[in-house]
């Protein structure tokens, strides 16, 4: 007994039960126990790391992603905190070939399960009785073992490359090869090269994707949502007090949501390629609750429009003031309806660069709202899709083709006629600095011209400390790969000094995590991109978004 005595009397037990005890008399609470065993809890040890879990799991779409559990010890039990399943971003275009889709999804497939190996085996070990709201802690160790494994493969590969011993042979022809001029191809009997010989520059090379990359990203935000419930804040907060190195902001701003409302196929008979997406964006001031439903109704009044033979509005309709349906008893071309994109809105195919536009205008004017005022357009041109490197121009509709000065020439002249189109995403190729640059110069001031797949990578963005992409008003940073929530607050920090605005973004392969709003929120974004108002792994994003801005208004600290 009194080895006893001097063991508590050490650790100030008896000291410390008096005061709880006086301290709860008055409260008198109905839970005693529960009253006593809160008191004591903020004596006991800070919770550890004492498990991660890595599985293969499937996304949105039924292809394979990565999820990682966290398990601490939390009041000297074992107990699991979280999970978190990673988006999974493909560099394949949509319309490639299919040996390379099945070459794409071996790839995927084997990055997986060796990120599943490095979640289950090495960060195990390694982030086994760190905090879990050491988030720049436990992000430098994973930065550094990413770095070991990247000079581990690029090493291997060397190796490989000289035991092979191969002769030279000429390279097989490659976009990035090479910039090619106009009017070298070949064309037609009897037909002369139209046009002075444009150097287009060349495509830049594509970034190599490490295999197993997902296990760092998946790890850095599962254990920032660890340590967001063990701190018993919601994740954007704690994203927030990481951004603001622990001082808590007296206000939040929402990111205003981009909700895409068409996917524009690319594929015959439709003509138009040029547009991917056309998002609506709803106006600052009205609530998000009501922007979202405003949007809904926008999109089931499209839904409506493209169910109805001679609603479609065509091209001629771009010079009416309104762009009200005036083609009555005329046939308008068919059209696959009700098919839902793996974005989770519609797909159309249109025959013009007007046709879409027409179609949102016409689906607000029959709602009562005007575009402009009640709600805002936003277009992804995703124009890397669209060059063709032996023409050295861009495919914006089946045969038509433009120079990079072109473009310029034809965005300007869209907004002027269509002022409600208030952003542009990837507009060019990041390699047309020039031009961009002049679109900024000509747009700047009346829309967003944002940097989606035009923006350099973030590991890039990172390592150079500048924001080494095209002259633009913003970038789309998605939470992918060896991506840390560390480099997240970071680049934001960065981005605002530079005067950009952040978007975050959702990849083509969605997960049903809802914690990229979270991150969009804590680190002050301007948009979100969430995709469409259709499929369960988007809608949870809108609903947590919603909660959010629920959340904040009930106590006060949403701007």
């Amino acid at each position: 007994r009194q080895e006893a005595a001097e063991y508590y009397r050490a650790q100030r037990v008896p000291q410390r039960m008096e005061e709880a005890l006086n301290a709860l008399f008055p409260q008198r609470p109905a839970d005693l126990y529960g009253e006593l065993a809160n008191y004591f809890s903020k004596y006991s040890n800070a919770p550890v790391i004492s498990k991660l879990v890595g599985r293969k799991v499937l996304d949105g779409v039924g292809q394979p992603t990565l999820e990682v559990e966290i398990f601490c010890i939390v009041k000297n039990y074992e107990k699991r905190i979280c999970s978190t399943v990673m988006s999974f971003h493909s560099q394949t275009p949509e319309n490639a070939l299919p040996e390379t889709t099945e070459a794409d999804e071996k790839e995927r497939n084997d990055s997986v399960n060796t990120a599943v190996e490095w979640v289950n085996v090495s960060l195990n070990t390694m982030l086994r009785d760190l905090m879990p709201t050491d988030q720049f802690k436990v992000d430098g160790i994973l930065g550094e073992y990413f770095t070991k494994q990247a000079e581990e493969k690029k090493e291997t590969d060397k190796q490989e490359e000289e035991a092979a011993d191969i002769n030279p042979v000429l390279p097989s022809y490659t976009p990035s090869a090479t910039a090619l001029p106009v009017g070298k191809k070949k064309g037609k009997p009897g037909k002369k090269a139209s046009g002075a010989e444009i150097m287009i520059p060349p495509a830049e090379p594509v970034e190599a994707v490490l295999c197993g990359s997902l296990a760092i990203g998946g790890t850095s935000l599962a254990v920032a949502k660890a340590g967001a419930s063990i701190s018993h804040n919601p994740l954007y907060l704690h994203v927030a007090l990481l951004k603001h190195d622990q001082n808590l902001p007296e206000e939040i701003t929402l990111p205003l949501p981009m909700v895409t409302v068409l996917n524009c196929e690319k594929n015959p008979p439709a003509k138009l390629k040029i547009v991917k997406e056309v998002m609506l964006i709803p106006p600052v001031q009205l609530p998000l609750k009501q922007g979202i439903e405003r949007a809904l109704d926008i999109q089931k009044e499209i839904t409506r429009l493209l169910d109805s033979p001679g609603k479609m509005p065509t091209p001629q309709q771009a010079d009416s003031k309104k762009g009200k349906a005036q083609n009555a008893g005329k046939k308008a071309p068919a059209r696959v309806l009700k098919r839902i994109s793996h974005l989770g809105c519609l797909i159309t195919g249109c025959d013009s660069l007007e046709q879409p536009l027409l179609l949102m205008q016409t689906a607000c004017n029959n709602l009562g709202l005007e575009l402009g005022t009640d709600m805002h357009l936003a277009i992804n041109c995703a124009a890397h899709e669209l060059m063709d490197y032996a023409k050295g121009k861009y495919e914006i509709l089946t045969g038509t083709f433009k120079s990079p000065d072109e473009m310029v020439d034809m965005y300007v002249e869209l907004v002027n006629k269509f002022p409600f189109v208030i952003a542009l995403i990837d507009p060019l190729r990041k390699e047309d600095r020039e031009q961009w640059n002049n679109i900024c110069c000509a747009l700047g001031s009346k829309c967003y011209l944002i940097a989606e797949d035009a923006a350099t990578s973030i590991s890039k963005l990172k390592t150079k400390q500048n924001i080494n992409i095209p002259m633009c008003s913003g970038v789309v940073l998605k939470y992918i790969n060896q991506t840390k929530v560390s480099d997240l607050i970071e680049l934001a920090g960065l981005l605002e000094g530079q005067r950009h605005i952040t978007i975050l973004g959702s990849p083509d392969g969605e997960s049903s995590d809802d914690s990229l709003v979270d991150l969009a929120v804590g680190l002050g974004a301007r948009f979100v991109k969430l995709g469409g108002l259709s499929r369960g792994e988007r809608v949870t994003k809108y609903n947590r978004l919603l909660a959010i801005e629920e959340e904040l208004g009930k106590n006060g600290t949403l701007r």
